[in-house]
């Protein structure tokens, strides 16, 4: 099954992406701060990780996250509230594959997500 963590300070931001992105075949995991986060992804390493841009520390965990053995494997989305190449760049750099504009809906993450495959 692919695994997804969504690391989120919301908890209706977790609660409504967990449900869609649930029914679309993940098993998603929860974080509301990044040293949770980090810790679950040392548990656990999961295919995809959605990271929001305001999280406190959210650029070094997903350095963190890359510098871990098969780290280069998880796929990256850097969850921004507007197009700002500033904030962008900065996570391209700490290594985000991709972005999510919030606020998402199901339609959203469905285009995002429906594809990736199961062994990602």
């Amino acid at each position: 099954m692919r695994r997804l963590m969504i690391a989120d300070t919301s908890d209706i931001v977790r609660t409504v992406a967990k449900r869609i992105l649930s029914e679309l075949g993940f098993l998603v995991a929860e974080a509301s701060s990044d040293r949770e986060a980090m810790m679950r992804c040392q548990a656990e390493l999961p295919n995809v990780l959605i990271v929001d841009a305001n999280l406190e520390g959210a650029l070094e965990l997903m350095s963190s996250v890359r510098a871990l053995p098969e780290g280069d494997k998880v796929r990256i989305y850097y969850c921004v509230i507007e197009a700002d190449l500033k904030k962008m760049m900065a996570g391209k750099r700490a290594g985000a594959d991709d972005f999510l504009l919030k606020p998402f809906d199901r339609k959203i993450l469905t285009s995002v997500f429906a594809n990736i495959p199961a062994a990602a």
